[in-house]
């Protein structure tokens, strides 16, 4: 199985299953002598951890990240950075009944497809349970990148949509409430409507925005490693990810040039960023911003039509614990990836300076 490293220089490893004895990963690249801060570490994981709100998956995992290596009293070595995470609250069972049947829009038919034999429990490798590695690593990243501001928050869920942009929120408030929407009003409504569609078993989608800021003018890499090209491969290898835009996104295609254009103020900066912080594949040291679109979980709590290995039609109800939207979970995951490719880019910046 291919496809299990991200990144270049700054590289991440990621292995184990939803329901396996342990998650784990390997980081290659990261430069030695920086001090780390475990609890802060440990703080992004459990921003992520299952059974942490009423709106989440109710199992429960303390995700404590145990390091192996790389790391001497307190203190980055240069070496490989080793680190598990034990899967402690396992209920196989909960997934017995889909053993030989395929849930709709999920990965159980593609897997099979692909390599003749499918972990069924929760999903095996498919499952979201594996961006806690990438949570973990991206931690790390943060932690290198001394001064860069990586904060995310839900912008969405379901057809409400939080239209303000982001320098009119207060972005101290995302973990001010469960949602992880910095606007109180339209967290609590949002937070209903998510209580609301769990009762009736069923699941919804929503959107995660991010802000990057403080990224230096020059990162990124043309012509095919342009910056907002790894931010969008990064993002869309998040499980439920249906989409990606960044600055002005779908809406800059409305827009007359003469007005979508960020004219330069003296000192090099710009008086817009429709740009999102990057032009022509490189940071311009404008805040870098975007936004991700997350599918509703395939997973029903209610009765449905799917088929079987045969092809037969059966009548399938989802078991076990199950998010009834993704986005709260998912913020720490998506400022996690946006730090693994910050990461990546700087020391590829390094490089050539």
């Amino acid at each position: 199985m291919a496809g299990n490293s991200f990144g270049k220089l700054f590289n991440l490893t990621t292995y184990g299953e939803s329901h396996g004895p342990a998650l784990g990963g390997v980081i290659d690249g990261c430069p030695a002598g920086i001090e780390l801060d475990l609890e802060a570490i440990q703080n992004e994981l459990d921003r992520r951890k299952p059974g942490q709100s009423a709106i989440v998956t109710q199992r429960k995992e303390p995700d404590t990240v145990k390091f192996h290596s790389g790391i001497f009293e307190g203190v980055t070595t240069g070496t490989s950075i080793g680190f598990v995470i034990e899967n402690t609250n396992q209920k196989s069972h909960d997934y017995s009944h889909i053993k030989d049947s395929y849930r709709p829009s999920h990965a159980d038919y593609t897997y099979d497809k692909k390599y003749g034999v499918r972990d069924y429990r929760g999903g095996g490798r498919s499952s979201a349970r594996e961006t806690a590695c990438r949570v973990v690593a991206g931690a790390i990243a943060k932690q290198m990148l001394k001064g860069i501001e990586f904060t995310a928050y839900v912008s969405g869920v379901g057809a409400m949509k939080l239209d303000k942009p982001y320098n009119e929120l207060d972005l101290t408030k995302v973990e001010s409430n469960i949602v992880r929407c910095p606007d109180q009003d339209m967290a609590t409504k949002m937070e209903g409507y998510i209580k609301e569609v769990r009762g009736k078993g069923d699941t919804v989608g929503g959107i995660v925005s991010c802000v990057i800021k403080n990224v230096p003018a020059g990162l990124g890499e043309p012509v095919f490693d342009k910056l907002h090209a790894e931010l969008g491969k990064a993002m869309l290898s998040i499980n439920a990810v249906k989409g990606f835009e960044y600055g002005s996104g779908f809406e800059g295609s409305t827009m007359y040039g003469s007005d979508h254009n960020d004219k330069f103020n003296n000192d090099g900066s710009t008086k817009t960023n429709f740009s999102g912080g990057i032009q022509g594949g490189i940071s311009n040291g404008m805040d870098i911003y975007f936004s991700v679109a997350f599918k509703p979980v395939a997973t029903l709590i209610q009765k449905y039509e799917t088929i079987d290995k045969e092809g037969n039609t059966v009548e399938m109800q989802g078991k076990g614990r199950h998010d009834p939207c993704v986005v709260p979970r998912a913020v720490p995951i998506v400022e996690a990836m946006a730090a693994l490719v910050i990461a990546d880019f700087f020391l590829v910046n390094k490089m050539y300076h």
